[in-house]
């Protein structure tokens, strides 16, 4: 075999394995509460599949747009079930992916040697020492319109709107609270107990009941080149393991999980 030939059969080979490996990789919408249970479960996939989870984390507002504007995702996470079902009312998710995978949670946060007292909840918030409150942008993330929700809810809402600080999304706003940009923040439980948080916060659940459900919903993009992993990994998202996961983090899970 000639030296040429043999440099066109490896051009081939590196082109063909390059494509291959594409094929084995799919690139995840995650919400930001996800941050650090998607890597598990994203980590636990890889080991199991050798298939590879790219994630990319915002708010899924900004994501709903983003994807109807072409966004080359395979798969989102959405932390509210209505933007997966606007996209597939809308034709661009794959048949039958819809899959509501979790329930979020939400918590009062402060750092852990904070001077401030927030056992009694969301009145804890009227302390005068308390001058910035972290919530997501109510306008495109489901935490800050749960925070906003809860707030109402208290009765405090108008004698607190003027302290916010607001975060692009979740898991901004929890870094308000860690880099003292805020007093005390409203985020997702699963970013309270997360490693890079949970020693040097404390946190307060505020009371489900308090809030609309943050249910959360997964769907496969009908736009994805990688359907078939994307269909792998959201089985195995589905599974009693994962569902374990999901709950480690302070997620509520399907009962098919279980």
């Amino acid at each position: 075999m000639s030296r040429q030939i043999r440099n066109l059969v490896a051009l081939v080979t590196v082109v063909c394995i390059g494509e291959f490996c594409a094929a084995q990789s799919i690139t995840v919408a995650a919400a930001a509460d996800l941050q650090f249970a998607m890597q598990d479960v994203a980590a636990q996939f890889q080991k199991q599949t050798g298939k590879e989870v790219k994630l990319i984390y915002g708010s899924s507002g900004n994501f709903f747009q983003q994807i109807q504007n072409g966004a080359p995702f395979d798969m989102f996470f959405s932390a509210d079930l209505g933007y997966p079902r606007k996209l597939e009312a809308a034709g661009l998710t794959e048949p039958g992916s819809y899959f509501q995978y979790a329930r979020g949670k939400i918590v009062m946060l402060v750092l852990k040697d904070s001077a401030l007292d927030i056992s009694s909840g969301l009145k804890s918030l009227t302390n005068p020492n308390i001058k910035k409150i972290a919530i997501a942008n109510p306008q495109h993330a489901p935490y800050g319109q749960a925070a906003v929700a809860a707030l109402q809810k208290a009765g405090i809402y108008d004698k607190v709107k003027d302290k916010f600080v607001l975060g692009e999304n979740i898991s901004q706003t929890a870094s308000f609270v860690v880099s003292g940009a805020a007093d005390v923040g409203i985020v997702a439980m699963s970013l309270a107990l997360s490693p890079s948080m949970r020693d040097k916060g404390r946190y307060v659940e505020i009371p489900a009941d308090e809030y609309p459900p943050i249910e959360q919903a997964a769907v496969i993009l009908g736009s994805s080149k990688n359907k078939e992993t994307a269909q792998q990994f959201l089985s195995f998202v589905k599974t009693p393991a994962i569902g374990e996961t999901l709950r480690r983090y302070g997620f509520e899970v399907p009962s098919q999980q279980r």
